[in-house]
């Protein structure tokens, strides 16, 4: 028996058209992104001994295995309903991954500027199979998103980095499916922070799932980039707080500029020049919430316990949002009671050579296959 379209899941586009800048008769480019799991913690509270409810958004668990793939859809869906035949974004991986899998969706070219040595095996293996055009740079992130600017002026090419409005159309579905699942927002929204544009998304979604249900279908106007305004939006209900944590070697809102070379073991917040700035301040001063900074090694730890203790596994850079919260959650800035949800943006095998780098304790031994040596093996370790 087969399923029709109406009973199967087929991509957030779908499940929110009225509710994003397409038509009924838009081509949507999916590969069946969203409706991700929101995992509740259960044993790092108990560890921690405070009275906290805290989610996990496993955006890992998207088709190319990060938060991009919100985007994508939306930008790619829009390139090609507006005639584009290529594609172009810098990426310090994710962004590559996704845009190279949905220009293949599509049937368009990707083109995709990554930073030389820079870039984690697992994303970059994505967009050579996915069959983008990968130009290698001498440079950062920053570098190569001022080239995708000055070539997208002159070359045929639609950019999907997060300057992209549609960009943020799409991931912002991450709240709405947040708000369904919990009743109403949450008090706290913790996210790694890198380029910005995510907490940005987030914010748009939470002020628009908690406007009056009359508003609601007309939301996906209001969002205005070019003023730099969230205006037109009656909110019905709470919105959270947002926290956004930066990696200390690559932490611009911390130091109240752009950091000329951003350097950290979460590649993917490799950013020393966020282009979703004044978004991200603006939407702060709005909310009440604030950013904050980790050391590598507090990111790292908070990725193997995440590992360790709740089976969930997560890029370096996502566990910055969970690694932020427990220490906010420690020191009072975030009070016993507190529904919290943190966004985990990418999946752990993004960058499976950091993650064998900290299990060098990991029990591994061998022996000869013989039942006397496995039952040893297990008897000694239980």
């Amino acid at each position: 028996m087969s399923l029709s379209n109406t009973q199967r899941y087929t991509g957030l586009i779908d499940r929110y058209r009225d509710r994003l800048p397409v038509t009924a008769s838009t081509r949507a480019i999916s590969l069946g992104e969203g409706n991700t799991p929101l995992i509740k913690l259960e044993n790092i509270p108990r560890l921690i001994g405070k009275n906290v409810t805290i989610y996990v958004k496993y955006e890992g668990l998207n088709p190319t295995g990060s938060f991009k793939d919100r985007g994508m859809t939306m930008a790619v869906t829009k390139a090609v309903e507006e005639g584009s035949k290529a594609i172009i974004c810098a990426s310090t991986g994710n962004t590559s991954a996704s845009a190279a899998a949905y220009a293949a969706r599509a049937g368009i070219k990707a083109f995709v500027l990554i930073p030389e040595g820079k870039i984690a095996m697992g994303k970059l293996a994505q967009a050579m199979m996915y069959g983008a055009i990968t130009l290698q740079i001498r440079g950062n992130f920053d570098d190569g998103m001022q080239l995708v600017k000055e070539v997208a002026a002159e070359a045929p090419v639609t950019i999907v980095n997060s300057i992209n409005p549609f960009r943020l159309q799409g991931q912002k579905t991450a709240a709405f499916e947040i708000v369904e699942e919990l009743g109403q927002a949450p008090d706290y929204h913790a996210l790694p922070v890198g380029n910005a544009g995510n907490i940005t998304a987030h914010w748009m979604g939470y002020r628009e799932s908690t406007a009056p249900a009359d508003q609601q279908a007309s939301n996906r106007v209001a969002y205005q980039p070019e003023t730099d305004s969230f205006s037109g939006l009656t909110t019905g209900g709470k919105l959270p707080k947002m926290l956004g944590y930066q990696a200390a070697g690559s932490a611009p809102f911390l130091r109240g500029g752009p950091v000329a070379d951003p350097e950290t073991l979460a590649t993917a917040i490799r950013i020393g020049n966020p282009q979703s700035w004044h978004h991200a301040q603006r939407l702060m001063k709005d909310c009440g919430g604030w950013f904050d900074e980790l050391t590598d090694a507090e990111i790292l730890d908070t990725q193997r316990m995440l590992a360790m203790y709740e089976g969930v596994f997560c890029e370096p850079a996502s566990a910055a949002s969970v690694g932020g919260v427990l220490r906010d959650i420690k020191n009072g800035k975030i009070a016993e009671g507190s529904v919290i949800v943190c966004t985990l943006t990418g999946n752990g095998l993004k960058d499976p050579d950091t993650a064998i780098q900290q299990c060098k304790d990991a029990v591994m031994l061998q022996i000869d296959a013989t039942l006397s040596q496995v039952k040893d093996g297990i008897l000694s370790n239980m």
